[in-house]
C-alpha cells in the first residue's frame, strides 16, 4: 500500500500519494470534492482507499493503444480534478505540510501539537510567501528564516532552535527518500543556547507561602510543586494508587497535559511519566501525609453531601473539587498569582516553584546529580545547565581550598568603610 495523506487547498480535502515511478518519487493529487468543514472522517476513509486501490503507472499493464491515451490524458488534467508532481515542483512549504502529516501516526498528540504550532505559525507562511522549492533550498534561506523571527516577532534563540530541530528532521526524511542531494539544515550554523534562570523563592518566602494558601484549592498544587519539585502535568495526574501508605512512598506515574490541536483544547492522560528518569519514588514525609489524610476525608465527605451531583469520573485522581471534578491544569497557573497579588507576594510563575526547590536542595548541599534524580530530569545536564548557577556551596569549598593552598600577602590599608570590615564567608 503506497504512502499518502490528506492535503487541504481552497476549502477542499484532496487525497496526495506519493509513489515512484522508474527511480523517481512522485506526488499524484486526487480531488475528494469534498469541504474540509465537517468531512475530515469521510475524507480519511477515501484516503484509505485510495492507498489500498491505487497502482503505480509502471506497473499497470496496458492492453491497448485507447488505454495509453486514456491514460495520458488523466495525467494531463490540472488540480482541480488530479494532477502528479515530481519532487523538482513541490514547495517546501507545501514539503512541511506534507512531512506534518506524516508525523501524526508516529508521535504523540502533545509532540505533534508543538510541531503544528511551530510548522502552522511561523516555518510555512515565510517559505510560501518566499516561494522556495524543495529542491532549491539552501543553508541560506533557512538562516535568513531563524534572523526574520528572531527579529520580527522578538522570539528567543531556544525557541527558533525548536523551529530548526522540525526543519531538520523533515529535510532529513527528504534526504532519506532521495528527494533531496543532502540535509541543508546540517550546514546551518547552530544559534547559541540562552541559559535559563529562573525566579525562585527563599526558605522564608516559601514558608510566608505555605501559610497563605492553607484551605485554598491551590494549596496541593503548592506543596507539591514547592517540596516535591513535581511539574504541574504530574500534579494534576497525581492518583491515590501512587500512594503507599503502608511504606510511606508517592510514585509519579501518571500525568495530565492540556493541549491545542486542531483548533480544539483537549486534555491529553498518560499512564506514564514525561520521560524514562521522570517515572520516580519519593518519600512521602508526614506533613503531607497529614495532607492527603485530609483531602481523602473531604472527598468522601462531599461524594456523601453532594450525592448524585458529585462526579465519579474522577475518583482515582487526588486533585479533585468538591464535585469530584479534577482540577484543570489551566485553573493552576491562573489561580496562583491571584494568590501572591492578594497577600502582597512577590510575584513569580508557578513552575518557579520547581525552580525553587532545586534552589533550597543545593544550597543544602545536595549535588546536581541527586536533585537531578529528585526532580526526574531525563539527564544530567539538563539539571547542570538550569541550576548550575546556584550551586553556591560547591565555591565556597573551592575557594576555601585555594586559600589553603595559595598564600596571598594580606592587604595593609585600612578598610575605608564599616562594610569591608563585615565578616568573610570565606576565612583565608
Amino acid at each position: 500500500m503506497v504512502a499518502g495523506h490528506l492535503q487541504e487547498k481552497k476549502g477542499l480535502f484532496y487525497i496526495v500519494l506519493n509513489y515512484k515511478d522508474g527511480g523517481k518519487r512522485k506526488s499524484k493529487w486526487i480531488p475528494t470534492k469534498l469541504p474540509v468543514k465537517g468531512n475530515k472522517k469521510k475524507a480519511e476513509t477515501m484516503l484509505l482507499e485510495a492507498r489500498k486501490n491505487f497502482v503505480p503507472p509502471s506497473e499497470t499493464n496496458l492492453e491497448n493503444e485507447e488505454e495509453v491515451v486514456a491514460e495520458e490524458k488523466n495525467r494531463q488534467t490540472d488540480d482541480t480534478e488530479s494532477k502528479e508532481l515530481e519532487e523538482d515542483d513541490i514547495l517546501f512549504a507545501d514539503f512541511m505540510l506534507e512531512w506534518l502529516e506524516m508525523m501524526k501516526y508516529q508521535v504523540e498528540i502533545t509532540t505533534h501539537s508543538a510541531y503544528s504550532f511551530a510548522v502552522n505559525t511561523k516555518i510555512v507562511p515565510y517559505f510560501r510567501e518566499k516561494g522556495v522549492y524543495l529542491k532549491e533550498l539552501q543553508p541560506k534561506h533557512l538562516h535568513d528564516f531563524y534572523q526574520y523571527v528572531l527579529k520580527e516577532f522578538g522570539l528567543t534563540t531556544n525557541t527558533v532552535l525548536h523551529y530548526h530541530a522540525n526543519i531538520r528532521q523533515a529535510l532529513q526524511h527528504a534526504f532519506e527518500m532521495d528527494m533531496v542531494p543532502s540535509n541543508s539544515a546540517d550546514k546551518v550554523k547552530r544559534l547559541k543556547k540562552n541559559q535559563f534562570i529562573g525566579s525562585y523563592y527563599t526558605s522564608d518566602e516559601l514558608n510566608d507561602l505555605f501559610e497563605v494558601v492553607k484551605g485554598d484549592p491551590v494549596e496541593l498544587a503548592v506543596i507539591l510543586a514547592a517540596f516535591y519539585g513535581l511539574r504541574r502535568s504530574e500534579i494534576v495526574g497525581l492518583k491515590w494508587d501512587a500512594i503507599n501508605f503502608q511504606h510511606q512512598t508517592i510514585t509519579i506515574k501518571h500525568t495530565v497535559v492540556p493541549v491545542s490541536y486542531e483548533g480544539k483544547q483537549i486534555i491529553v492522560e498518560k499512564d506514564r511519566a514525561k520521560n524514562k528518569s521522570s517515572y520516580r519514588t519519593l518519600p512521602l514525609v508526614p506533613v503531607f501525609l497529614e495532607l492527603l489524610l485530609r483531602l481523602l476525608k473531604e472527598q468522601q465527605a462531599n461524594r456523601t453531601l453532594y450525592k448524585d451531583s458529585y462526579s465519579n469520573q474522577y475518583q482515582d485522581y487526588i486533585y479533585v473539587n468538591k464535585l469530584g471534578e479534577r482540577i484543570k491544569p489551566g485553573y493552576i497557573t491562573q489561580h496562583f498569582p491571584l494568590v501572591l497579588k492578594k497577600h502582597n507576594l512577590r510575584r513569580i510563575r508557578f513552575h518557579d516553584l520547581r525552580h525553587s526547590c532545586a534552589s533550597l536542595l543545593l544550597a543544602n548541599g545536595v549535588s546536581l546529580k541527586e536533585i537531578q534524580a529528585w526532580l526526574g530530569h531525563s539527564h544530567y545536564s539538563t539539571t547542570a545547565n538550569i541550576y548550575v548557577h546556584l550551586e553556591y556551596s560547591s565555591k565556597l569549598s573551592s575557594a576555601q581550598v585555594m586559600c589553603d593552598t595559595l598564600q596571598i600577602p594580606s592587604m595593609q590599608k585600612a578598610p575605608e568603610s564599616p562594610q569591608q570590615e563585615t565578616q568573610e564567608l570565606v576565612h583565608c
